[in-house]
């Protein structure tokens, strides 16, 4: 009876793997796994756009006019990466040829990319309670950038706030940027 039960999940896992195989290679569109492609993806996006620089105790806030749809667009992205890199550690934890350490190791990387995801999360609501439209928050690794969405004119102070905001949650950030995009 084991026997079976074992045949049966290995011959679905196998069939699994088969499939998704298939449609890996056959999906029109290559998926990278960079970020920072994402990142590039979205500064492409906004170059016909309008910008407006505006420079304070020499610190300058960018804003840019975006559609509303490009913000849901960027979390699907990045939900889909996450979602990638995530099912190749899931993977890499199944495999039997692993050590105790290798596993440990791998496990501790899964648990980074959840905590991450949540940060960025938990930021996005709160900056949108500091009276914003939209915000979208893109960790990766010390750098993190934050967009924002908003109607009133962007100012340094609020861009500072943000940016201690980020460092509080997010504690290995080097680097954090903030752009400003005008919502229609």
């Amino acid at each position: 009876m084991l026997l079976k039960k074992q045949t049966v999940w290995l011959l679905t896992m196998l069939s699994l793997v088969v499939v998704l195989s298939v449609y890996y290679i056959t999906s029109p569109e290559q998926k990278t796994n960079d970020l920072a492609a994402v990142q590039q993806n979205a500064k492409d996006q906004n170059q016909g756009k309008t910008k407006t620089e505006v420079k304070k105790d020499g610190k300058t806030v960018v804003s840019t006019v975006a559609g509303d749809d490009e913000f849901a667009e960027l979390r699907m992205k990045l939900e889909d990466l996450r979602s990638e890199e995530q099912t190749g550690l899931t993977e890499e934890l199944a495999s039997t040829d692993l050590s105790a350490d290798e596993r440990s190791k791998v496990k501790d990387q899964m648990n980074k990319l959840n905590k991450i995801a949540q940060s960025e999360e938990m930021l996005e609501t709160f900056i949108k309670t500091m009276g914003f439209d939209d915000v979208l928050v893109r960790a990766d690794g010390p750098k993190v950038i934050v967009t924002v969405k908003s109607k009133k004119k962007p100012s340094a102070s609020e861009a500072n706030k943000i940016m201690l905001e980020v460092k509080k949650e997010i504690d290995e950030t080097n680097y954090v940027a903030v752009e400003y995009q005008h919502a229609k």
